[in-house]
C-alpha cells in the first residue's frame, strides 16, 4: 500500500509539471502587444516627443491568475482613457527581456510613467480600477 500512494504522489507530481509548462507554453489569440525584440525595446523605452501620452503598463503573462484577473481592468482603462492614456500590457514569461528592462521581480506589477516617460509609480499585485482611478488623478496624470 505504501508503493501505491508513493506512485500516486509522483503521478500528481509529474500531471501538476505538465500543467505549468503547457500553461507557459501555450499561446492565445491575445497574446499582448510584444511579438519581437523591436516591440521589447520599444515598450522598455521612453515614448517619443510624438507619443506624448503618459502610460500604464501592466507587466504580467498571460497564464498567471492575478495577471488575467487584471484583464478587464485593463480594457475598462483603454476604454475609459482613450487618446489620454496608453496602456500597455508586457508578458514576461513569452519576453523574460522585459522583466529586466522594467525592473520587475513580482507580477503583476504595475508601472505609470508620465509623458515625458518618467516613472511616477508602482504597483505589485492586483489593482482595483477604483484604485488606478484615484492613482492617476492624485498623480494628475488624467483630468
Amino acid at each position: 500500500m505504501k508503493n501505491g500512494w508513493k506512485i500516486a504522489v509522483v503521478v500528481a507530481v509529474v500531471a501538476a509539471i505538465g500543467v505549468v509548462l503547457a500553461a507557459k507554453n501555450s499561446t492565445s489569440p491575445n497574446d499582448g502587444p510584444v511579438k519581437d525584440m523591436a516591440e521589447v525595446e520599444a515598450l522598455a523605452s521612453p515614448p517619443s516627443a510624438s507619443e506624448a501620452l503618459p502610460r500604464f503598463v501592466e507587466v504580467g503573462a498571460d497564464s498567471c491568475v492575478p495577471c488575467k484577473m487584471m484583464q478587464p481592468v485593463l480594457d475598462e482603462l483603454r476604454a475609459d482613457y482613450t487618446g489620454e492614456l496608453a496602456i500597455e500590457f508586457a508578458d514576461v514569461w513569452k519576453n523574460p527581456e522585459l522583466g529586466e528592462k522594467y525592473g520587475v521581480r513580482t507580477i503583476p506589477t504595475q508601472i505609470i510613467y508620465d509623458a515625458g516617460g518618467t516613472e511616477v509609480f508602482r504597483h505589485t499585485g492586483f489593482w482595483p480600477k477604483e484604485g488606478i482611478d484615484a492613482k492617476l488623478e492624485e498623480l494628475e496624470i488624467i483630468d
